[in-house]
C-alpha cells in the first residue's frame, strides 16, 4: 500500500479514532463510506476536516482525490463545521411553488445569516456560534407534503412560516440553557 503525504495531521487522539474506525470497517463493502460517515458522526461540528480526509487517504491507500470525491459527491457529508441544529429546506419544484423560498429567506433573516451567493441555488450557512446550520436540499421526495422542511432529522410537511419560526425559537431557548 502506497501512502500519500499528509500535509497536516489530525490531533493524536483523532488519529487513534480514525485508525480504530478504519480497522472496524476494513474489508467491508463500501468501507470508505462507512469510515467517512462514522468520522463525521464523531466530529463535534459534524464535518470532515481536510486533514482528516488526507489522513484517511494515507492510512487506507485510497487516493486523496477519491476520498475527496466521495466526501463531496454525497450530500450527507459536510466539509465545513455545522451547527448543533440543522434546518434543511426543500427546493424541489413542488416545495418551491408552495413557498419554500420564502421559508428560506425568513429563516436566514431570523438567524442573521447573510448569503454570499456563488450563483448556485444550493445554500449551506452556519451561524457564527455554531448553534444553527440552514441548508437547502434538491428534494426530500415528499412532494405531497410541500413545502417540506427537516429540523434536526425530523421531516415536517405543509410547513407554515410562523410554525417554523416558533420551532427555531424553541430550539434557541433550549440550547441557551
Amino acid at each position: 500500500m502506497t501512502t500519500a503525504p499528509v500535509t497536516a495531521l489530525p490531533h493524536p487522539e483523532d488519529q487513534e479514532l480514525i485508525d480504530r474506525i478504519i480497522g472496524d470497517q476494513a474489508g467491508r463493502p463500501g468501507a470508505l463510506l462507512g469510515i467517512l460517515e462514522k468520522l463525521q458522526e464523531h466530529n463535534r461540528h459534524k464535518y470532515l476536516p481536510m486533514e482528516t480526509l488526507e489522513y484517511v487517504a494515507a492510512r487506507t491507500g485510497v487516493p486523496q482525490s477519491q476520498v475527496y470525491g466521495v466526501a463531496t459527491f454525497y450530500a450527507l457529508f459536510n466539509l465545513d463545521p455545522q451547527g448543533t441544529h440543522t434546518i434543511a429546506i426543500c427546493r424541489g419544484t413542488a416545495c418551491h411553488t408552495r413557498g419554500s423560498r420564502a421559508l428560506l429567506e425568513r429563516v436566514k433573516l431570523q438567524l442573521g445569516l447573510q448569503e454570499t451567493s456563488d450563483g448556485a441555488d444550493k445554500v449551506s450557512l452556519t451561524t457564527p456560534d455554531h448553534r444553527f446550520t440552514i441548508r437547502t436540499v434538491a428534494c426530500f421526495g415528499q412532494c405531497a407534503l410541500a413545502p417540506v422542511v427537516e429540523v434536526d432529522h425530523a421531516i415536517r410537511g405543509h410547513v407554515k412560516e410562523q410554525a417554523l419560526i416558533r420551532e427555531i425559537e424553541q430550539l434557541r431557548k433550549e440550547s441557551a440553557r
